[in-house]
Protein backbone atom coordinates (compact mmCIF):
# COMPACT_ATOMS: atom_id res chain seq x y z
CA UNK A 1 0.00 0.00 0.00
CA UNK A 2 2.99 2.31 -0.47
CA UNK A 3 1.85 5.39 -2.43
CA UNK A 4 4.87 7.77 -2.19
CA UNK A 5 8.60 7.00 -2.44
CA UNK A 6 11.23 9.77 -2.16
CA UNK A 7 14.85 8.68 -2.46
CA UNK A 8 17.71 11.12 -1.96
CA UNK A 9 18.35 14.23 0.20
CA UNK A 10 15.12 16.07 -0.54
CA UNK A 11 12.82 15.71 2.46
CA UNK A 12 13.54 14.84 6.08
CA UNK A 13 11.78 11.52 5.68
CA UNK A 14 13.36 10.65 2.31
CA UNK A 15 15.12 7.33 1.91
CA UNK A 16 18.90 7.39 1.56
CA UNK A 17 20.61 6.50 -1.69
CA UNK A 18 23.00 3.60 -1.83
CA UNK A 19 26.49 4.37 -3.11
CA UNK A 20 25.89 1.73 -5.75
CA UNK A 21 22.28 2.72 -6.43
CA UNK A 22 20.32 0.60 -8.89
CA UNK A 23 16.68 -0.01 -9.72
CA UNK A 24 15.13 -2.82 -7.71
CA UNK A 25 12.52 -5.04 -9.43
CA UNK A 26 10.44 -4.83 -6.25
CA UNK A 27 9.95 -1.11 -6.85
CA UNK A 28 7.80 -1.88 -9.87
CA UNK A 29 5.59 -4.22 -7.87
CA UNK A 30 4.16 -1.31 -5.83
CA UNK A 31 0.83 -1.32 -7.62
CA UNK A 32 -0.55 1.70 -5.69
CA UNK A 33 2.50 3.92 -6.11
CA UNK A 34 1.43 7.45 -7.05
CA UNK A 35 4.67 9.43 -6.61
CA UNK A 36 8.28 8.38 -7.24
CA UNK A 37 11.25 10.72 -6.84
CA UNK A 38 15.04 10.29 -7.09
CA UNK A 39 17.42 13.12 -6.18
CA UNK A 40 21.20 12.77 -6.52
CA UNK A 41 21.08 8.99 -6.40
CA UNK A 42 22.68 7.93 -9.67
CA UNK A 43 25.80 10.06 -9.46
CA UNK A 44 28.63 7.72 -10.41
CA UNK A 45 30.00 8.39 -13.89
CA UNK A 46 31.77 5.04 -13.70
CA UNK A 47 28.55 3.12 -13.06
CA UNK A 48 25.84 4.68 -15.20
CA UNK A 49 22.17 3.75 -15.16
CA UNK A 50 19.41 4.13 -17.75
CA UNK A 51 15.66 4.64 -17.47
CA UNK A 52 14.93 1.50 -19.48
CA UNK A 53 12.85 -0.24 -16.84
CA UNK A 54 9.46 -1.95 -16.69
CA UNK A 55 7.42 1.25 -16.35
CA UNK A 56 4.28 -0.38 -17.75
CA UNK A 57 3.77 -2.06 -14.36
CA UNK A 58 3.09 1.35 -12.81
CA UNK A 59 0.85 2.57 -15.62
CA UNK A 60 -2.34 2.31 -13.58
CA UNK A 61 -1.22 4.35 -10.57
CA UNK A 62 1.81 6.62 -11.07
CA UNK A 63 0.98 10.33 -11.20
CA UNK A 64 4.37 11.94 -10.44
CA UNK A 65 7.80 10.83 -11.65
CA UNK A 66 10.92 12.88 -10.85
CA UNK A 67 14.64 12.38 -11.44
CA UNK A 68 16.72 15.41 -10.43
CA UNK A 69 20.49 15.92 -10.51
CA UNK A 70 21.51 12.36 -11.36
CA UNK A 71 24.75 12.68 -13.37
CA UNK A 72 24.94 8.91 -13.78
CA UNK A 73 21.49 8.65 -15.34
CA UNK A 74 22.23 8.30 -19.05
CA UNK A 75 20.69 7.06 -22.27
CA UNK A 76 17.47 7.98 -24.01
CA UNK A 77 14.05 8.70 -22.54
CA UNK A 78 12.29 5.34 -22.90
CA UNK A 79 9.11 5.13 -24.97
CA UNK A 80 7.59 3.08 -22.14
CA UNK A 81 7.14 6.25 -20.08
CA UNK A 82 4.28 7.07 -22.43
CA UNK A 83 2.40 4.10 -20.95
CA UNK A 84 1.99 5.95 -17.63
CA UNK A 85 -1.50 7.04 -18.60
CA UNK A 86 -2.26 8.74 -15.26
CA UNK A 87 0.96 10.74 -15.14
CA UNK A 88 0.48 14.42 -14.30
CA UNK A 89 4.07 15.50 -13.60
CA UNK A 90 7.19 14.33 -15.46
CA UNK A 91 10.37 15.97 -14.17
CA UNK A 92 13.72 14.75 -15.54
CA UNK A 93 15.99 17.70 -14.66
CA UNK A 94 19.80 17.98 -14.70
CA UNK A 95 20.59 14.39 -15.55
CA UNK A 96 22.70 13.09 -18.45
CA UNK A 97 19.89 11.96 -20.72
CA UNK A 98 20.55 11.94 -24.46
CA UNK A 99 18.70 11.23 -27.70
CA UNK A 100 15.51 12.64 -29.11
CA UNK A 101 12.20 13.30 -27.41
CA UNK A 102 9.88 10.35 -28.09
CA UNK A 103 6.80 11.48 -29.97
CA UNK A 104 4.89 9.01 -27.79
CA UNK A 105 5.16 11.48 -24.90
CA UNK A 106 2.22 13.18 -26.57
CA UNK A 107 0.09 10.28 -25.31
CA UNK A 108 0.37 11.57 -21.73
CA UNK A 109 -2.83 13.55 -22.10
CA UNK A 110 -3.28 14.13 -18.35
CA UNK A 111 0.15 15.73 -18.00
CA UNK A 112 0.23 19.11 -16.25
CA UNK A 113 4.00 19.53 -16.05
CA UNK A 114 6.85 18.37 -18.27
CA UNK A 115 10.32 19.55 -17.24
CA UNK A 116 13.29 17.98 -19.02
CA UNK A 117 15.75 20.84 -18.52
CA UNK A 118 19.51 20.51 -18.20
CA UNK A 119 20.11 17.27 -20.11
CA UNK A 120 21.75 16.51 -23.46
CA UNK A 121 18.61 15.93 -25.47
CA UNK A 122 18.75 16.56 -29.20
CA UNK A 123 16.52 16.49 -32.27
CA UNK A 124 13.29 18.34 -32.93
CA UNK A 125 10.27 19.05 -30.78
CA UNK A 126 7.64 16.41 -31.60
CA UNK A 127 4.46 17.88 -33.05
CA UNK A 128 2.53 15.38 -30.92
CA UNK A 129 3.16 17.47 -27.80
CA UNK A 130 1.14 20.38 -29.09
CA UNK A 131 -1.49 18.18 -30.71
CA UNK A 132 -2.40 16.24 -27.55
CA UNK A 133 -1.25 18.00 -24.36
CA UNK A 134 -4.10 20.47 -23.97
CA UNK A 135 -3.94 20.25 -20.14
CA UNK A 136 -0.21 20.98 -19.88
CA UNK A 137 0.60 23.98 -17.67
CA UNK A 138 4.42 23.94 -17.67
CA UNK A 139 6.79 22.92 -20.47
CA UNK A 140 10.48 23.39 -19.68
CA UNK A 141 12.98 21.95 -22.16
CA UNK A 142 15.72 24.51 -21.52
CA UNK A 143 19.43 23.76 -21.46
CA UNK A 144 19.51 20.96 -24.02
CA UNK A 145 20.64 20.65 -27.66
CA UNK A 146 17.24 20.65 -29.34
CA UNK A 147 17.24 21.82 -32.94
CA UNK A 148 14.87 22.49 -35.81
CA UNK A 149 11.92 24.84 -35.89
CA UNK A 150 9.07 25.28 -33.43
CA UNK A 151 6.11 23.16 -34.62
CA UNK A 152 2.92 25.05 -35.44
CA UNK A 153 1.09 22.59 -33.22
CA UNK A 154 2.59 24.35 -30.20
CA UNK A 155 -0.47 26.60 -30.27
CA UNK A 156 -2.57 23.62 -29.22
CA UNK A 157 -1.26 23.73 -25.64
CA UNK A 158 -4.12 26.01 -24.72
CA UNK A 159 -3.64 25.72 -20.94
CA UNK A 160 0.08 26.51 -20.94
CA UNK A 161 1.29 29.00 -18.31
CA UNK A 162 5.07 28.62 -18.71
CA UNK A 163 7.06 27.84 -21.86
CA UNK A 164 10.84 27.68 -21.49
CA UNK A 165 12.86 26.55 -24.51
CA UNK A 166 15.92 28.69 -23.78
CA UNK A 167 19.53 27.63 -24.35
CA UNK A 168 18.98 25.21 -27.22
CA UNK A 169 19.74 25.27 -30.96
CA UNK A 170 16.25 25.99 -32.26
CA UNK A 171 15.97 27.86 -35.57
CA UNK A 172 13.45 29.10 -38.11
CA UNK A 173 10.69 31.66 -37.71
CA UNK A 174 8.63 31.97 -34.55
CA UNK A 175 5.24 30.52 -35.60
CA UNK A 176 2.20 32.78 -35.42
CA UNK A 177 0.34 29.94 -33.66
CA UNK A 178 2.29 30.82 -30.52
CA UNK A 179 -0.14 33.70 -30.08
CA UNK A 180 -2.92 31.20 -29.32
CA UNK A 181 -1.44 30.63 -25.86
CA UNK A 182 -3.77 33.13 -24.19
CA UNK A 183 -2.93 31.97 -20.64
CA UNK A 184 0.85 32.08 -21.01
CA UNK A 185 2.64 34.15 -18.37
CA UNK A 186 6.26 33.27 -19.23
CA UNK A 187 7.78 32.90 -22.70
CA UNK A 188 11.52 32.16 -22.60
CA UNK A 189 13.21 31.53 -25.96
CA UNK A 190 16.59 33.05 -25.11
CA UNK A 191 19.85 31.90 -26.67
CA UNK A 192 18.63 30.04 -29.74
CA UNK A 193 18.88 30.77 -33.47
CA UNK A 194 15.28 31.82 -34.03
CA UNK A 195 14.52 34.41 -36.69
CA UNK A 196 11.51 36.50 -37.57
CA UNK A 197 8.88 37.95 -35.28
CA UNK A 198 5.12 37.74 -35.45
CA UNK A 199 2.52 40.31 -34.30
CA UNK A 200 0.52 37.41 -32.83
CA UNK A 201 2.78 37.53 -29.77
CA UNK A 202 0.74 40.56 -28.81
CA UNK A 203 -2.30 38.30 -28.45
CA UNK A 204 -0.88 36.72 -25.30
CA UNK A 205 -2.63 39.14 -22.98
CA UNK A 206 -1.57 37.30 -19.80
CA UNK A 207 2.15 37.44 -20.62
CA UNK A 208 4.35 38.80 -17.84
CA UNK A 209 7.82 37.70 -18.99
CA UNK A 210 8.90 37.96 -22.64
CA UNK A 211 12.50 36.74 -22.92
CA UNK A 212 13.78 36.59 -26.50
CA UNK A 213 17.39 37.77 -26.18
CA UNK A 214 20.29 36.30 -28.15
CA UNK A 215 18.29 35.31 -31.21
CA UNK A 216 18.78 36.77 -34.73
CA UNK A 217 15.14 37.86 -34.88
CA UNK A 218 15.59 41.01 -36.94
CA UNK A 219 12.71 43.23 -37.90
CA UNK A 220 11.11 46.15 -36.12
CA UNK A 221 9.82 46.48 -32.56
CA UNK A 222 6.48 47.54 -34.02
CA UNK A 223 6.04 43.97 -35.29
CA UNK A 224 5.98 42.47 -31.79
CA UNK A 225 2.51 43.64 -30.85
CA UNK A 226 3.74 45.02 -27.52
CA UNK A 227 0.86 47.50 -27.38
CA UNK A 228 -1.51 44.84 -26.03
CA UNK A 229 0.76 43.31 -23.39
CA UNK A 230 -0.44 45.33 -20.40
CA UNK A 231 0.58 42.66 -17.84
CA UNK A 232 4.23 42.63 -18.96
CA UNK A 233 6.82 43.04 -16.18
CA UNK A 234 10.00 41.82 -17.93
CA UNK A 235 10.99 42.51 -21.54
CA UNK A 236 14.35 41.13 -22.67
CA UNK A 237 15.11 41.80 -26.34
CA UNK A 238 18.87 42.30 -26.13
CA UNK A 239 21.02 41.12 -29.04
CA UNK A 240 18.12 40.32 -31.34
CA UNK A 241 18.99 42.44 -34.39
CA UNK A 242 16.01 44.78 -34.07
CA UNK A 243 16.09 48.00 -36.13
CA UNK A 244 14.03 51.18 -36.18
CA UNK A 245 12.78 53.28 -33.33
CA UNK A 246 11.55 52.53 -29.81
CA UNK A 247 7.75 52.86 -29.85
CA UNK A 248 6.53 55.08 -27.02
CA UNK A 249 3.55 52.81 -26.38
CA UNK A 250 5.91 50.33 -24.68
CA UNK A 251 5.46 52.55 -21.64
CA UNK A 252 1.72 51.82 -21.67
CA UNK A 253 2.62 48.53 -19.97
CA UNK A 254 2.64 50.17 -16.55
CA UNK A 255 3.85 47.06 -14.71
CA UNK A 256 7.20 46.91 -16.51
CA UNK A 257 10.13 46.50 -14.15
CA UNK A 258 12.94 45.26 -16.42
CA UNK A 259 13.60 46.37 -20.02
CA UNK A 260 16.63 45.25 -22.04
CA UNK A 261 16.94 46.61 -25.58
CA UNK A 262 20.74 46.65 -25.73
CA UNK A 263 23.00 45.30 -28.48
CA UNK A 264 20.64 46.02 -31.37
CA UNK A 265 20.47 48.53 -34.22
CA UNK A 266 17.79 50.77 -32.78
CA UNK A 267 17.63 54.38 -33.98
CA UNK A 268 15.78 57.55 -33.08
CA UNK A 269 15.20 59.12 -29.68
CA UNK A 270 14.57 57.56 -26.28
CA UNK A 271 11.00 58.05 -25.01
CA UNK A 272 10.96 60.29 -21.93
CA UNK A 273 7.90 58.41 -20.66
CA UNK A 274 10.13 55.56 -19.46
CA UNK A 275 10.60 57.56 -16.25
CA UNK A 276 6.84 57.44 -15.62
CA UNK A 277 7.08 53.68 -15.02
CA UNK A 278 7.18 53.78 -11.24
CA UNK A 279 8.16 50.13 -10.87
CA UNK A 280 11.00 50.22 -13.42
CA UNK A 281 14.26 49.00 -11.88
CA UNK A 282 16.41 48.33 -14.97
CA UNK A 283 16.64 49.91 -18.44
CA UNK A 284 19.41 48.84 -20.81
CA UNK A 285 19.76 50.80 -24.07
CA UNK A 286 23.48 50.49 -24.68
CA UNK A 287 25.13 49.46 -27.96
CA UNK A 288 22.57 50.88 -30.38
CA UNK A 289 22.39 53.87 -32.74
CA UNK A 290 20.03 55.99 -30.65
CA UNK A 291 20.25 59.77 -31.10
CA UNK A 292 19.19 62.99 -29.46
CA UNK A 293 19.04 63.99 -25.83
CA UNK A 294 18.16 61.84 -22.84
CA UNK A 295 15.48 63.86 -21.08
CA UNK A 296 15.21 61.91 -17.84
CA UNK A 297 15.28 63.69 -14.51
CA UNK A 298 18.05 63.50 -11.92
CA UNK A 299 15.67 61.57 -9.70
CA UNK A 300 15.27 58.90 -12.41
CA UNK A 301 19.03 58.44 -12.73
CA UNK A 302 19.42 58.18 -8.96
CA UNK A 303 16.65 55.59 -8.78
CA UNK A 304 18.09 53.47 -11.57
CA UNK A 305 21.76 53.74 -10.63
CA UNK A 306 23.95 51.23 -12.47
CA UNK A 307 20.83 49.49 -13.80
CA UNK A 308 20.52 52.20 -16.45
CA UNK A 309 22.92 51.89 -19.39
CA UNK A 310 23.08 53.93 -22.61
CA UNK A 311 26.74 53.79 -23.65
CA UNK A 312 27.88 53.12 -27.21
CA UNK A 313 25.21 55.27 -28.81
CA UNK A 314 27.53 57.73 -30.62
CA UNK A 315 24.93 60.46 -31.21
CA UNK A 316 23.17 60.28 -27.85
CA UNK A 317 23.80 62.90 -25.17
CA UNK A 318 22.56 63.74 -21.69
CA UNK A 319 22.40 66.63 -19.23
CA UNK A 320 21.63 66.85 -15.51
CA UNK A 321 19.42 69.39 -13.83
CA UNK A 322 21.47 70.00 -10.71
CA UNK A 323 24.44 67.66 -10.48
CA UNK A 324 27.73 67.57 -12.27
CA UNK A 325 27.64 63.83 -12.90
CA UNK A 326 27.67 62.29 -16.35
CA UNK A 327 26.50 58.88 -17.51
CA UNK A 328 29.28 56.38 -18.35
CA UNK A 329 29.84 56.30 -22.08
CA UNK A 330 27.31 59.06 -22.85
CA UNK A 331 28.51 62.51 -23.85
CA UNK A 332 27.17 65.68 -22.26
CA UNK A 333 24.89 67.75 -24.46
CA UNK A 334 26.67 70.90 -25.61
CA UNK A 335 23.71 73.28 -25.59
Amino acid sequence: YVVVVNIGPVLDNSLECSQEAAFSPQLFELKRLRSLSFFRCFTSVNQTTTLSQDWRKLSGSLETLEFRSNDGLTGAIPVDLALLSNLQSLVLVENSLTGELPQELGNLVRLKRMSLAGNRLSGQLPASLGNNLAELLILDLSGNSLSGSLPCSIGGMSSLLKLDLSNNHLNGDIPSELGKLKNLTLLDLRNNSLSGVTPSLGDMASLRYMLLSDNPLGGNLMQLGLRNLRSLTTLDLSNTGFVGGIPEYITDSRRLRFIALDNNNLTGSVPKKFQELSGLTALYLNDNNLTGELEFSDEFYRRMGSRFAAWNNPNLCCRFESSGRVLPGVQRCEN
